[in-house]
Order: structure tokens, then sequence, then C-alpha cells
């Protein structure tokens, strides 16, 4: 009598639900769940990097901090990534910290067990690759937004970036916090946002925005977005759910 086939592990993020049994059997063994609150550090800087992460849900965000302590934001992840690449590279730490900006859940694995799987599955080593690619262009592409484009068209596409990476069309994010991120005053990003609320694109309560119009919003960003949506397609990342809102009356 022929035993029970045991389920296929399943997971939403890209990397993962991406690999073949045998890699995804052998991997899944030093994968340990995470519950990733708001605030919860994943790097701090220059601090040597024991764990890479596969967020399943939830933003991560990656920020420089100045000795000042103003910081900006260089690139965020979500369940299309991997957080801690940097050490399949050569490298022990980073001056940047990588933080939970949006709750969600995730896995950990150290960093010895990654790079021996790294190198012994060929689709993980592929995807990852495909990853870094992918994460160095947001990173270019953020720095050039951030010094050419003004902070509305900014804003709709930091907004876009998130809204891809979540199941949900609402999420919690304060002014403060978004002028952190984009390295501007609260103030500022308060403007930018009551632009976007009056042109019906977006609703923001109490933390809380509310994604309304996703095409409209798209209108209004900056060319960053769609460059960015671009190059993450054709290196065969889903960073985007191709969601589409239409305008609420």
């Amino acid at each position: 009598m022929s035993s029970a086939v045991e389920p296929r592990p399943t997971y939403k993020n890209e990397i993962l639900r991406s690999l073949p049994r045998a890699e995804i059997d052998r991997l899944a063994l030093h994968l340990t769940a995470l519950e990733l609150n708001v605030n919860h550090n994943l790097q701090e800087p220059d601090e040597e990097i024991t764990h890479a992460y596969f967020l399943e849900s939830g933003l991560a965000s990656v920020v420089v901090e100045m000795t000042d302590g103003e910081t900006v934001e260089t690139a965020i992840s979500g369940k299309e990534g991997i957080v801690g690449f940097s050490v399949l590279l050569g490298t022990k730490s980073m001056p940047t910290r990588t933080f939970i900006q949006i709750a969600g859940k995730g896995h950990k694995i150290k960093v010895k067990r990654l790079m021996e799987e790294f190198g012994n599955s060929p689709t993980l080593r592929k995807n990852i690759n495909c990853y870094i690619q992918a994460s160095l262009m947001q990173t270019a592409q953020t720095a050039a937004c951030n010094r050419l484009h003004d902070i509305a068209e900014r804003l709709a596409r930091w907004l876009l970036m998130c809204h891809d990476r979540m199941e949900s069309d609402s999420f919690y994010i304060t002014h403060e916090f978004l002028g952190h991120m984009l390295g501007t005053p609260r103030s500022t990003v308060t403007l930018a946002a009551g632009i976007l609320q009056r042109a019906g694109l977006v609703s923001y309560s109490r933390g809380k925005v509310n994604i309304r119009d996703r095409q409209g919003l798209e209108k209004v960003s900056c060319e960053c977005y769609s460059t960015l949506r671009k190059q993450f397609e054709e290196l065969g990342i889903s960073a985007s759910q191709q969601k589409i809102l239409l305008p609420r009356e």
C-alpha cells in the first residue's frame, strides 16, 4: 500500500513559490516563519548580517541614515524578493538600515544555509540574481527620482510601488513617516497628499491610505514608476499585481 504524498509547501513569496519541488523541499528545512511588526529591524547599519528574509506579506524599507538623524529611502522590498542578498555578493554588512514599514509575515534563514542553497539550487540562484539586478535598478531610479521630480509625482510613484506589493487597496502609513521616506518635510508631504485626495485618487484618514483610482494615480506619477515596473517585468519579477481600480463617484 503506497503512502500518501506529502503536500508541497505553499508560499506567497515570489522567489520561493517558483522553486521546483526538490529545491523548495531542501530550503524549507531551514526557513523559520515570522510575524513582522512595524519598525522591526531586519538589518542594522554596519552590523554583521546573520539572516536573510523572504517576505510573504507586508513591506520592508531600505534607508540611508545621516549623522544628523535624517533618513531617506533608497528601496523597498515585499513578497517579490529577498532581504539580505548582499551576503551573496561577498559582503558581511551594509551601511543602510532595513526595517518593516508595513506589518506582515515572512521567513528568515541563516546566511550560511542560504549561501549553501544558493550554490546548490539553480532556480533559486537564477531568481535571486534577477532580483538583485532589479533591486539595483530600483535604487538608481529612486535616486534620480528624488533629485528630479516634484513631491506629488514622487508620492504617487511610492504609493503605486507599495500598492503593487500589498494584498489590499488600503494600508497604514503616516505623513511624518512618508516625509522620512521621501526625504522631504512632513508639511510638504501633506500638501502633496492633499493634491492626490482632491483629485479623487486616494483617501487618507488617521494614517490609513486608500487607493481609490489606480489608473489615475499612474497618470499622475512620474515616469519612474513605469520604468521600474517594465524593468521588473522584463526580469520575470512580479512586483505588480496588475491591479486596476475604477474611479469612484
